[in-house]
C-alpha cells in the first residue's frame, strides 16, 4: 500500500495537471456518483490536499472529491484523453483542455460538500498529516504523551492513522530505528528526549521520503552507495527489508519481527530496550 509520501507525490501531479483550469469532462465509474458529473463539469479545481493516504480534490463550487487508494488504487496523469495501457479498471477521470488525471482500481471515492468533509468517517478520525498540516515537534510530543496514545506500543501506534496520518510499514521501521526506540516500547516508557527525537524523526523522514522518491536512508550514504553501483532497494532504507544484513550504524545484524501481522525491522543494539 502506498504511504503518505507517495500519496502526496500523486497529489502534486494531479494538482499540476488540473489546478486553475476548468474541467472539460469528468466521469465516475460508480453509478451512485454519476449525477455529479454535470455539477462538476466546467468548475475549476482550486487545490489538492492529502490526509494521510486520502486525497481531497477541492472545486471552486463548494464540492470536494474524496478518494482513498487503499491497496490497489493508482493515479495516472498525462495529456488530455491519453489513457495508459493497463488491465486496471478506470474509476474516475478528470479532463481539461490540456491534461487528464485518471484514478484506477480505487473503490473508495465520494463527492462531498466542503462542509461535509470534516465529518467524513476517515477525515474525522485521522491524525495530523505531516506533509499537509502545520505540525511542530512540540505538537507531536504532546500527542505522544496524551492519555489516548501514551500506553500503546509504538509498533501498533505508528500504523494507526488516527495517530499520525500517512505512516505505513516502511516508515514505521525507519522512524523507530532513527529514533533509537525498541519496537516493544510505548511512549510512556520513553524519556522526553526520546519523544522529542521521535517527533523530529517522524517529520524529517516523512519529508525525506516525499522529496527523494521513498528514500529514508542518510542521503550522503545513499550517494556513496550509488557511486559503488549498489541497487536502489539496497540503499533506500536504514533497516526496512534488511533482515540479516549489518546495521549501517554499528554492524549488528538486523532482525525482522511480525508486529500487527506486518513486518517490522530493527537493530537490537541501536534500539535497546534499556533506557
Amino acid at each position: 500500500m502506498p504511504e503518505g509520501p507517495e500519496i502526496r507525490k500523486a497529489a502534486d501531479e494531479v494538482e499540476r495537471a488540473l489546478v486553475g483550469q476548468s474541467v472539460k469532462e469528468i466521469s465516475f465509474a460508480f453509478h451512485h456518483l454519476q449525477h455529479y458529473q454535470e455539477r462538476l463539469k466546467t468548475a475549476s479545481i482550486q487545490k489538492v490536499e492529502t490526509k494521510g493516504k486520502a486525497m481531497l480534490i477541492r472545486f471552486d463550487n463548494g464540492y470536494t472529491i474524496y478518494s482513498h487508494n487503499q491497496l490497489y488504487g493508482k493515479w495516472y496523469v498525462g495529456k488530455a484523453y491519453a489513457y495508459p495501457e493497463t488491465n486496471r479498471q478506470l474509476r474516475l477521470a478528470i479532463h481539461n483542455e490540456k491534461n487528464s488525471a485518471l484514478l484506477y482500481s480505487a473503490s473508495d471515492i465520494e463527492v462531498l460538500r466542503d462542509e461535509e468533509v470534516p465529518l467524513h468517517p476517515f477525515i474525522a478520525k485521522v491524525g495530523p498529516d505531516l506533509l499537509n498540516d502545520k505540525v511542530s515537534v512540540t505538537d507531536l510530543v504532546r500527542r505522544f504523551q496524551s492519555n489516548r496514545f501514551r500506553k500503546r506500543r509504538w509498533t501498533s501506534l505508528l500504523l494507526d492513522q488516527a495517530f499520525i496520518a500517512g505512516i505505513g510499514n516502511y516508515l514505521r521501521s525507519e522512524i523507530l530505528f532513527v529514533s533509537g526506540i525498541h519496537p516493544e516500547l510505548r511512549p510512556i516508557d520513553c524519556t522526553v528526549e526520546q519523544l522529542e527525537k521521535a517527533a523530529r524523526t517522524s517529520i524529517d523522514l516523512m519529508w525525506r521520503s516525499y522529496q527523494n522518491g521513498g528514500i529514508t536512508n542518510n542521503l550522503e550514504l545513499v550517494q556513496r552507495l550509488k557511486d559503488l553501483g549498489v541497487a536502489h532497494d539496497q540503499y533506500r532504507y536504514w533497516v526496512f527489508n534488511r533482515e540479516g544484513q549489518p546495521c549501517r550504524m554499528d554492524g549488528t545484524e538486523i532482525i525482522k519481527i511480525m508486529a500487527g501481522s506486518r513486518r517490522c525491522y530493527y537493530c537490537p543494539t541501536c534500539q535497546s530496550k534499556e533506557l
